[in-house]
């Protein structure tokens, strides 16, 4: 009986088994294989270079510079989000007409995003600078996408505009799971609503808060689609913008460079996984359980 149960699970798992093999772990076996070649992506054959493609990668200077502003993101993208989303989550807890609102960029793809973003930011119709002049602060109107120390904070604002809503509807779910008779103690002893929120909120949805930051983290080694459509270049203005996808996606398509395109792209994959493993170990805290 028992050996008839597991010979039906193998069959069943056979396919679906086979399928990602071919589709899921095949392409990242030639992806590394290739990086240790100079495929140009049309040849039937490729030279193995051995370490050249990973040599070359760490001395180049756009390489670096990208490398630079997706450590950037890195930190203010999650940080940014999910200060502002527990805030929200905190402050509309009991309103759920607000979570329809704050989610509705997850329904918007990212070109659209990043399409209607560039209306904002354009410098003399967009909405921004208009709102800034109708206020009177018309000094503050700038060319936001085409100025090199205002394109980056620019694209990261709509990273977090774009994200935040998804992790409101996160964190309002799991404070709704805090049993209410805690939070009425809480308050009986004289405790502060911002004492509260830190001390008991905080601690018992920690978790969700954990899986935020590694999901945010690896989105922010990414920001190749906003940065593709809505920067100057792209990437520019004078590499200001520059991600590491956007190098990727640069040498394969535009320059016929597969095999350093893979070395990239092998590298960014090994750096996600060192930053999800690092955000998982920074972010874990004593569980809480609730008695």
């Amino acid at each position: 009986m028992r050996h008839g149960k597991y010979r039906f699970l193998a069959g069943a798992m056979a396919l679906p088994l086979l399928l990602y093999g071919v589709f899921v772990l095949w392409p990242y076996v030639q992806a590394f294989y290739l990086a240790f070649t100079d495929w140009n992506g049309l040849s039937s054959g490729a030279k193995f270079t051995g370490t050249e493609n990973f040599t070359k990668l760490f001395s180049d200077p756009l390489f670096l510079a990208a490398l630079r502003h997706n450590g950037l993101m890195l930190v203010a993208v999650p940080l940014g989000t999910i200060a502002i989303a527990l805030f929200l989550s905190a402050a509309t807890q009991r309103t759920k007409v607000y979570r329809v609102v704050y989610f509705f960029p997850q329904l918007l793809s990212v070109a659209i995003i990043a399409v209607l973003w560039q209306f904002i930011y354009t410098p003399n119709s967009g909405l921004l600078n208009g709102l800034l002049r109708g206020i009177g602060l018309g000094s503050w109107a700038k060319s936001w996408l085409a100025e090199p120390n205002f394109a980056l904070i620019a694209v990261m604002v709509v990273m977090v505009w774009s994200a935040v809503g998804f992790y409101v509807v996160l964190f309002t779910a799991a404070m709704e799971s805090i049993p209410g008779d805690i939070m009425e103690a809480a308050l009986i002893d004289g405790a502060s609503p911002a004492r509260i929120f830190w001390r008991i909120t905080v601690p018992l949805i920690w978790d969700s808060v954990q899986v935020a930051f590694v999901y945010l983290g690896i989105a922010a080694l990414d920001g190749f689609a906003l940065v593709q459509i809505m920067t100057v270049g792209p990437g520019g203005p004078d590499g200001s913008t520059e991600v590491m996808g956007l190098g990727l996606w640069r040498n394969a398509f535009t320059y016929g460079k597969f095999g350093y395109a893979c070395a990239m792209g092998v590298t960014i994959f090994f750096l996600t996984l060192s930053i999800a493993a690092l955000f998982l170990k920074a972010t874990k805290r004593d569980q809480v359980e609730l008695a």
